[in-house]
């Protein structure tokens, strides 16, 4: 990506340094392989696994949004991600008579405190609606690069935009609709609506890199790094990585196939109407 002489969000919250929120068992590459086996074994959450509320810990965690240092490149490609999701969504909203709310992206080591509970690093990046805030440890980079061999910048900037994306389900509806049938369901249903919601933010994501390829700021390899790193992080090879098979029916975030190829209709397209992952069949 051509990052360097683009423009930066005021959108940051870096607690980098500050400690997390007391949580047992620290985090770490070995924590985060764990977690995701148990997360596709149960269905559950990854989030819910290692959230805990911590009522005695200081409230000293809450650092304003802002500019990250001038001489960290790899937060400054992530403030230059995070304005380019703000222009994309704001004209996208404008576009369609609405207002775009712009997230706070937070940055973090180890583990972090936010309105959905806290959280270790090994939970990976993930969106809270319930502060509106995207929450990232930039250690998450690394192991995308050496343990699931999708390095690169627009890679990394494909996690980004897909949390973002995220963020506009609520703003639209879309999250608190999906929480709303998953209460209804069996388990292995509810698994399956939290997989369409998962692809529809990979669509919004290539949706954002459409955007921002049309602006000239994508350099060749950029989108086959994208796809690469989607396809990385399906439910199917990270159980086989983990617990060695594959168990569908416990998929929350949809195969490798499934994840390039939501990506690629929104990188395709540019347009969320072609996001419609909810659909009979869609999937």
């Amino acid at each position: 990506m051509r990052w360097e002489s683009g423009g930066r969000s005021k959108n940051i919250e870096d607690r980098r340094g500050l400690g997390g929120a007391g949580m047992v068992g620290g985090g770490g590459i070995g924590m985060l392989v764990l977690v995701l086996v148990i997360s596709f074994i149960s269905g559950r959450n990854p989030l819910e696994l290692l959230s805990q509320v911590e009522q005695s810990a200081p409230a000293g965690n809450a650092v304003p949004a802002g500019e990250v240092p001038a001489n960290d490149p790899q937060a400054q490609r992530v403030s230059f991600v995070l304005h380019e999701t703000e222009q994309t969504w704001t004209r996208i909203f404008q576009q369609n008579r609405g207002t775009y709310q712009e997230p706070v992206l937070v940055l973090f080591d180890g583990s972090v405190r936010s309105a959905c509970g806290s959280a270790s690093s090994a939970v990976g990046p993930f969106y809270c609606p319930a502060d509106q805030k995207v929450y990232l440890d930039l250690s998450f980079f690394r192991e995308l690069d050496s343990r699931f061999g999708a390095p690169g910048d627009f890679a990394e900037a494909y996690v980004i935009a897909h949390e973002v994306g995220h963020h506009v389900q609520t703003l639209l509806g879309v999250s608190e609709k999906v929480n709303q049938a998953r209460s209804r369901m069996s388990q292995e249903e509810g698994n399956q609506m939290s997989v369409r919601q998962e692809l529809q933010a990979d669509c919004y994501a290539g949706v954002w890199g459409f955007h921002t390829n049309s602006k000239n700021l994508l350099e060749p390899g950029d989108i086959d790094e994208g796809l690469s790193a989607a396809a990385a992080i399906g439910d199917d090879r990270l159980q086989k990585q983990g617990q060695g098979y594959v168990a569908p029916e416990s998929w929350t975030h949809g195969s490798a196939q499934q994840r390039q190829r939501w990506l690629r209709r929104g990188l395709d397209s540019g347009d969320i109407n072609q996001c419609d992952t909810f659909s009979a069949g869609a999937i």
